[in-house]
């Protein structure tokens, strides 16, 4: 078709790609198509800003590598990432909820034993954190591979020196579905805003910081996978997660303890931190736990 006008184009674009072989992508597409069209229409879109908004996704790839994902960020602080996290685990009433991955998880973390130190060097007080993992059933969930990273202000990743993983590992529960480690206490902190998500940010008059967390991944046969955050409790900005993460049940209490003896044995002479948290594992569809339940 020729002569094309603001009125008539979706409509062509729609259908030269009708005959799409993958019909969910022509799905995605066709939705695509018609919301960005729609976007167009409703703010009446310029050409500079349409160039502009250019400019900004090439600066945003040109921004990642293998250290950093600006497209990660631009969609965590947009809150999509968060919006498919939720459309795509839902879950009973008691199973722990998901949360964000974020952009900064490792693969082939080190591995640890039950009570052994992940943090490695890691900035802060010392925490002690005492983890179970179960089934919707409240039976142990033995065998679970548990994905564990967390910020001192800022990843081990974004340290420039950083010679080994700090505040990462990777641990597996007892027969009893527990595990237990020894850390430093995470600090709330800025996700990268000297690119273009933070100079978006900082023109919605938007500040960056996340509140204090720990990420947890875990995996076990017969159960999905959960990725999910613990928050702690009474951070400043439990209500304005840049990446709109928090939940309610994701907050817990990090008991402070005065120096003395801490749960390893060791005596301390500054205070340290506790922290028991129980996580519940969806069955997977068409397991025999989701049979059962």
């Amino acid at each position: 078709m020729r002569d094309l006008n603001e009125d008539t184009i979706t409509q062509e674009v729609l259908a030269r790609q009708a005959n799409a072989g993958d019909a969910r992508l022509k799905e995605i597409m066709t939705s695509l198509v018609q919301h960005l069209h729609s976007f167009a229409r409703e703010v009446k879109l310029t050409e500079a800003e349409w160039f502009q908004g250019i400019q900004f996704l090439t600066q945003t790839g040109h921004m990642c590598d293998d250290e950093r994902q600006e497209f990660i960020l631009l969609s965590d602080s947009l809150g999509l990432s968060m919006l498919v996290t939720a459309l795509n685990n839902r879950k009973p009433q008691g199973c722990t909820e998901a949360t964000v991955f974020g952009p900064f998880h490792v693969e082939d973390a080190p591995h640890y034993e039950s009570g052994e130190d992940l943090g490695q060097g890691v900035k802060g007080l010392p925490l002690y954190v005492n983890g179970r993992v179960t089934g919707f059933d409240g039976k142990p969930v033995a065998g679970a591979a548990i994905d564990i990273w967390h910020a001192d202000g800022f990843y081990d990743v974004q340290y420039a020196d950083n010679p080994a993983a700090r505040g990462r590992g990777v641990m597996h529960s007892d027969a009893q579905g527990r595990f237990y480690f020894k850390t430093a206490l995470p600090a709330s902190y800025p996700i990268p805003h000297d690119g273009p998500v933070g100079k978006m940010l900082e023109a919605l008059n938007r500040h960056p910081w996340r509140p204090a967390h720990v990420h947890f991944m875990i995996q076990a046969e017969g159960y999905e996978r959960l990725v999910t955050h613990v928050f702690r409790d009474g951070d400043t900005y439990l209500d304005s997660d840049a990446v709109f993460g928090v939940r309610n049940s994701l907050i817990a209490d990090w008991i402070e303890h005065s120096p003395g003896a801490a749960p390893d044995g060791l005596t301390l002479d500054t205070p340290f931190y506790t922290l028991d948290f129980e996580f519940v594992l969806n069955p997977a569809a068409g397991s025999a736990a989701r049979k059962a339940a």
